[in-house]
């Protein structure tokens, strides 16, 4: 069998970083995980090609030489995915479909044409899969009654990735979480059990793109690392020596919940095992609305204590914000932009709130007929509107968004940010392997970039300078780590435009569909009288 894997073009969006990638010479923020994944539970004797459409489009040679496409997606890249399921079917080619968007909506892959939907987790649908071609099925949707256990991974096909073209290398430890949110698709797709790899089976992997001369970030994309504290800090007591002997050759990104701040021994492990970054979904500083979507687990302490203890600890935040929660309160934006400037917090993740499909949030506004029909062309990005009907006038919750992301992104609101997140860092940093001397050409075309940019093009010129001789005089082992954050900040900068651009088109059409339904209405009344 010879089989074409697509990753479809991911849309320009927070987690893109296409300005910044553009600059540093790179065509994508991760590669596609799940499908390097798959490639390695397929059989021995197949021939694989994989195409990152955000790295380089497949030929018509691709397309001519295939048996079988096998396509992996999330909801926002429900478009191209779609085209590229009918471009299969034109092409008389079989078309197998999977990932978390097929797994959670496949109704869209079936009306688009898929032959096969491989949906769940691979481990235990795969083998259904091959079945079924083995018996000569012509289509199948497979579907897993358990979750597998995760020590039977096999290691990724690292080898299919041209690596250089990635900002960061992606691998994962765990699968699931044990906290309930009402809005988050996770404990629907992974549960709420925690499955971790056995810590042999996590080093093997970072061996292997090691030997294969990976020296840069490699982004841990569980969705709770810390989900189950025990494996983990099994994992980073080995992973610490591990490191140490190879003289620290990657930092690590990761994503956690907040209570990583009541753990001081899991903080410490995470730094020393050279942890630089953790993703956080803090999404409002308002109680009320932890509390009413089941996020009890931030509402135990301070949320800007909890941010500080870890910023101080020497780990860098990211933050999820969402605006739109039931009963809200109006200046909702606000109260998030004063939280993200007490914690000094660079990146904030700010979104209107998105009723994931089959998430507890979803169901109960489905009852309450309160859902809007359709996944829009940007949904669960920043450029979509809500999928439901708010508890305050939509109109008034994507305005005070268009304001609040906008002012989160003035560069020199972000520089000062950036700076005095950096100047909290207290604690041991490994000096990992990025000194200047081993910097790419890639590398240094990148700083100079933003040496320009905010250094003498814009007004942060000032700025710009004395942070940056305060931050290298005073903490030099996180200058890397700080250029490349001030470079992150050019993404933003200019995604801030087009998301009040989409936004403020897509509220016009809004605004005129609700005058369109007042007079229909209006006929009807008079029609019925």
């Amino acid at each position: 069998m010879k089989a074409l894997l697509i990753w479809p073009i991911m849309p320009n969006s927070f987690w893109s970083y296409q300005e910044t990638l553009d600059l540093a010479g790179l065509r994508a923020t991760n590669p596609p995980l799940g499908l390097i994944t798959v490639a390695a539970m397929l059989p021995s004797d197949w021939e694989i090609r994989l195409c990152d459409r955000n790295v380089s489009l497949e030929t018509d040679a691709d397309w001519q030489w295939c048996d079988l496409v096998i396509i992996s997606a999330m909801i926002i890249q429900k478009q191209d995915f779609g085209e590229l399921i009918q471009t299969g079917k034109k092409l008389g080619k079989k078309v197998a479909v999977g990932g978390p968007f097929p797994t959670s909506v496949p109704e869209f892959a079936l009306a688009a044409g898929a032959d096969y939907l491989i949906l769940d987790e691979g481990e235990c649908t795969i083998p259904m899969f091959l079945n079924a071609l083995e018996n000569r099925e012509e289509r199948g949707i497979f579907r897993a009654t358990e979750k597998p256990d995760v020590t039977q991974t096999p290691i990724p096909r690292f080898d299919l990735l041209n690596l250089n073209a990635y900002y960061a290398i992606t691998v994962q430890f765990s699968r699931g979480c044990p906290f309930q949110c009402e809005f988050c698709d996770i404990i629907t797709l992974f549960g709420r059990k925690p499955r971790t790899k056995t810590p042999a089976q996590i080093l093997a992997e970072l061996e292997v793109l090691y030997q294969m001369g990976w020296h840069r970030y490699i982004f841990i994309v569980d969705d709770n690392f810390i989900g189950n504290k025990r494996n983990a800090k099994v994992f980073l007591k080995e992973l610490i020596p591990w490191m140490k002997k190879r003289n620290y050759p990657f930092s690590f990104i990761t994503e956690a919940s907040l209570n990583l701040a009541e753990d001081d021994e899991l903080l410490e492990l995470m730094v020393e095992a050279g942890f630089v970054t953790v993703f956080m979904g803090i999404e409002t500083p308002d109680i009320a609305s932890l509390a009413g979507v089941n996020k009890e687990q931030n509402t135990r302490n301070s949320l800007i204590a909890s941010c500080d203890k870890i910023t101080k600890s020497g780990l860098q935040i990211m933050s999820g914000f969402i605006l739109g929660f039931d009963g809200e309160k109006p200046g909702a934006g606000k109260r998030i932009q004063e939280f993200v400037e007490a914690t000094s917090i660079p990146q904030a993740h700010l979104s209107l709130l998105q009723a994931l499909p089959n998430t507890a949030m979803w169901t109960r506004l489905q009852k309450e007929g309160r859902l809007i029909d359709g996944l829009g062309k940007y949904f669960t990005s920043q450029k979509s509107l809500m999928n439901f009907v708010p508890t305050r006038p939509m109109s008034e919750i994507v305005n005070e968004f268009i304001e609040t992301f906008w002012n989160l992104y003035e560069p020199l609101p972000y520089l000062k940010r950036t700076f005095h997140h950096f100047q909290k860092m207290q604690g041991w940093r490994p000096q990992y392997n990025r000194h200047y001397r081993t910097l790419t050409t890639a590398e240094w075309h990148f700083v100079i970039a933003i040496c320009w940019r905010q250094g003498i093009l814009r007004s942060t010129r000032f700025h710009f300078w004395w942070q940056l001789l305060i931050i290298g005089l005073s903490k030099p082992n996180l200058l890397y780590d700080y250029l490349i954050t001030l470079g992150i900040g050019e993404h933003f900068f200019t995604l801030r435009q087009e998301v009040k651009a989409e936004l403020e088109a897509e509220l016009v059409v809004l605004k005129q569909q609700e005058q369109q339904n007042q007079e229909n209405a209006s006929l009807q009344l008079e029609t019925v009288n």
